[in-house]
C-alpha cells in the first residue's frame, strides 16, 4: 500500500514539474481582467461593425487563446467565433503605446482606435493622445516587442 502512495506521488509530482516546464515564459497571449475576461468585457467585434464601445453580454460567450471573449448579439458572437483574429485587439489588449515602450499595462476598450483594419487598445486618453502623433513608429515598436514578449515576460506597470 506504501509503495502505491509513494508511485502516486511520484507521478504526481512528475506531472507539476512537467506542467511548470512547458508553460511558456512569455507574457499572456490575451490580457484577461480579473474574471478572465478579454477586452475587460466589451464586444470586440462591435468596435468594427458598431464604431464604438460596447460591453459584451455573458449570455454570448466564447473561449478564445485562453479567454473568455463576450459579445453584445448572437451575430456578433458568430462572426468573431468565424474568424477571430481578425477581430481581436493587437498586442493581446494590451496598450499599445506600453508595447511600444518595451512593458506592458492593461488596455481601456474606451481608448481605441481601428488603424489598417486592425484594433488597437491604449491606457488612457493622454496615451492614446500620445500614440497617435507617431503611431505609425509605435506600432512597428510593438510588433518588434510583441515579438520578444512571446519569449520573455516583460514589465507589467497597469
Amino acid at each position: 500500500m506504501k509503495s502505491i502512495y509513494l508511485i502516486t506521488l511520484g507521478f504526481v509530482t512528475f506531472a507539476v514539474l512537467m506542467a511548470a516546464c512547458s508553460a511558456a515564459p512569455g507574457v499572456a497571449k490575451i490580457n484577461v481582467d480579473s474574471n478572465g475576461l478579454a477586452v475587460k468585457g466589451y464586444d470586440a467585434v462591435e468596435f468594427f461593425t458598431g464604431n464604438a464601445a460596447v460591453q459584451g453580454n455573458l449570455t454570448f460567450e466564447y473561449a478564445w487563446n485562453g479567454a473568455k471573449w463576450v459579445f453584445s448579439t448572437a451575430e456578433n458572437l458568430e462572426r468573431f467565433k468565424a474568424n477571430p483574429e481578425a477581430y481581436a485587439p493587437q498586442f493581446g489588449g494590451y496598450c499599445s503605446y506600453a508595447v511600444s515602450q518595451g512593458y506592458t499595462a492593461d488596455g481601456d476598450p474606451n481608448q481605441w482606435k481601428i488603424v489598417d483594419g486592425k484594433l488597437y487598445l491604449n491606457y488612457n486618453q493622454r496615451v492614446k493622445d500620445a500614440w497617435e502623433k507617431e503611431q505609425e513608429k509605435y506600432i512597428e515598436d510593438g510588433k518588434a516587442n510583441w515579438a520578444e514578449f512571446q519569449k520573455k515576460k516583460p514589465e507589467h506597470k497597469g
